[in-house]
């Protein structure tokens, strides 16, 4: 629905900033926040994740990072910039 798109587009890059104000986090870690803490209203799949995430990190707002999980496996965890801080405030 053109709606639901519109939405997602504006709301997902902010929303992924504020969840990342929190400290960084890996792109399923990601997806499951969003879903969780809009009640699903964000539901969006790693397809969409992405994308949003590489366009962050495009115009500086993010950083990946390679880390150590808990489980002890590599993952690329993303982290905001002084200029993401910047644009929460």
């Amino acid at each position: 629905m053109r709606i639901e798109r519109e939405l997602m587009r504006g709301a997902g890059p902010v929303a992924v900033l504020k969840l990342l104000e929190e400290g960084a986090k890996y792109g399923y870690e990601l997806v499951e926040a969003l879903s969780e803490q809009t009640s699903g209203v964000l539901d969006m799949g790693q397809s969409t994740l992405y994308p949003l995430l590489y366009n962050l990190q495009s115009q500086g707002l993010i950083r990946p990072s390679w880390q150590e999980s808990e489980s002890g496996r590599k993952r690329k965890y993303y982290s905001l910039t002084a200029k993401g801080k910047k644009r929460l405030a």
